[in-house]
């Protein structure tokens, strides 16, 4: 039942994740601006939610693992860099596809970076999964881009999976310190580059925009990075890689529904199938320790 309930609040995170997209087609701010805002943000309301409920950081836990926390870190930062400037450089279609490569580095270095077997009866859903977000990002029969774009996304992919073994190797920090420390890291890490992209200055938003940012910053980040978070520590690898591409699946039904964007069939095809290895793959019982 335990397992249950962070299943549902991994997955609650994941869908907060997809609707990031439609939103900021509403914001008037660079997309970089928008990731140092949502950083700052999301620190500042989990910071004061536990102010509220007087919940204090366990500082031997950071101390513990402050190395793993400032990698992974900037590594959340480095991810938000890598995947901006592939937007650039090629199409948001294959700038999404790149970087949702990172579930698949994910299952196949964790035998040798965890050492955890893979429940070898939900590769065909990981397989399924990666065949849907090949159909849900439109690429088949359209142009590549520039290459520079796709070497940025993969790396973006890397960054990642570097952030998901990070917060499996920590040990006894709570969901909400990591995500405070992580995202506070990564807002750091951003900053730099949102100066140098904006002429040394930080875009200062206009009402409309500040409200979106405001929201993304709330809902968008510190929710949804503390179940988020909470739910990649506990549950199995290939949980988290099939449940993160239902990711995209929101975000492509947010754009059809709400701003009323065409979806050919092979889109509706791969949508279906990745929530069809989601369900499927949920639905195989845990192996035995």
């Amino acid at each position: 039942m335990r397992l249950f309930k962070v299943r549902l609040q991994f997955i609650l995170a994941v869908i907060l994740y997809g609707t990031i997209g439609m939103f900021l087609r509403f914001a008037d701010l660079p997309s970089e601006a928008v990731a140092f805002y949502r950083g700052v943000i999301g620190v500042a309301f989990i910071l004061i939610l536990r102010l509220v409920r007087r919940e204090k950081p366990d500082a031997k836990a950071i101390k513990k693992n402050a190395v793993v926390l400032v990698i992974s870190g900037i590594a959340l930062g480095f991810n938000w860099i890598f995947l901006f400037a592939s937007y650039v450089n090629t199409t948001v279609a294959i700038a999404s596809l790149c970087n949702y490569m990172a579930p698949i580095f994910v299952i196949i270095l964790t035998p040798l970076v965890l050492k955890e077997k893979l429940d070898l009866r939900k590769i065909p859903c990981i397989a399924a999964a990666l065949v849907g977000i090949i159909l849900v990002s439109g690429i088949i029969g359209g142009s590549i881009g520039n290459p520079v774009g796709i070497v940025f996304g993969l790396a973006g992919a890397c960054c990642f999976t570097g952030i998901v073994f990070c917060n499996r190797r920590m040990n006894g920090v709570s969901a909400m310190d990591r995500a405070t420390l992580q995202l506070a890291i990564s807002a750091l890490t951003v900053l730099p580059y949102m100066l140098i992209k904006n002429g040394g200055s930080i875009p200062v938003p206009d009402l409309k925009s500040g409200l979106i940012v405001l929201m993304l910053g709330v809902l968008q980040t510190g929710v949804a990075y503390c179940l988020y978070f909470n739910g990649m520590a506990k549950l199995p690898v290939q949980s988290v890689a099939i449940l993160g591409y239902l990711e995209p699946v929101v975000s492509v039904l947010c754009s059809v529904i709400f701003l009323r964007e065409p979806l050919a069939w092979t889109g509706w095809l791969g949508a279906a199938l990745i929530i069809s290895a989601a369900a499927i793959s949920e639905l195989i019982p845990e192996r035995r320790r």
